[in-house]
């Protein structure tokens, strides 16, 4: 009640995605590791190591712990790998690698929604977190879920599957350039002469601010139109 009178309708409209919650994709990747790791998080960065032996400022290994047991965290994750094993991202699964993720479709009142997917797996020890997002592209599992598929199996397992190269090739050559309403507008043509000089009232033409001798009722002064 404090903090925004949040009632469990919010809640709900949260939990399927269409509240107050707003991520960058980063962010989204970084909950997919949160989620992974069953309740913490590593401030996120570039650099694993320095050659010359300088250690990773501190900030960035300390681990941050969320305010939920770590027992519920079981539960999301066997929902986000039904998700991918029979649900909306069945295309980002693969054979050898259990593959947790969740399809989004960012609802987009300018043009074509956009597809959004975020997941976490692991192979052998080595572990990989992601986030996808694809502007104009569509529902979850058009284009977000099989681009993070196909990034999660090149990362764990150093190429694509025969099978899969159908699914690589359809991302190579996609073009949503054309589902973009800001690249639909048809170009203007460029005038062939210069516009012409704007026309210069008469002053006799120009409405005087100083009240005719004649007027008996006060009025207010009009100002000269703007001059285009």
């Amino acid at each position: 009640r404090n903090l925004g009178s949040w009632h469990s309708p919010t809640i709900m409209s949260c939990g399927i995605g269409q509240g107050e919650i707003q991520l960058t994709t980063l962010q989204m990747a970084n909950l997919a590791a949160c989620i992974s790791n069953r309740g913490f998080w590593i401030t996120p960065h570039l650099a694993k190591k320095f050659e010359d032996g300088t250690e990773i400022p501190a900030q960035f290994r300390k681990r941050h712990d969320v305010s939920i047991d770590a027992h519920y965290f079981d539960i999301v994750k066997e929902g986000m790998a039904e998700c991918v094993n029979r649900g909306t991202a069945r295309i980002a699964r693969l054979s050898d690698i259990q593959v947790h993720g969740k399809t989004g479709t960012s609802q987009n009142p300018h043009g074509e929604d956009h597809s959004v997917f975020f997941a976490f797996a692991e192979k052998d020890g080595k572990e990989i977190a992601i986030a996808v997002y694809v502007e104009n592209a569509g529902w979850g599992s058009s284009y977000a879920a099989p681009i993070a598929g196909l990034m999660i199996e090149k990362y764990l397992n150093g190429a694509i599957t025969p099978d899969r190269l159908p699914i690589q090739q359809r991302m190579i050559d996609a073009n949503l350039f054309l589902k973009n309403p800001a690249h639909n507008k048809p170009i203007a043509e460029k005038p062939t002469a210069p516009a012409p000089p704007p026309v210069v009232p008469d002053s006799k033409d120009v409405p005087s601010d100083t009240p005719d001798a004649t007027t008996l009722v006060s009025e207010p002064a009009t100002k000269p139109p703007k001059r285009k």
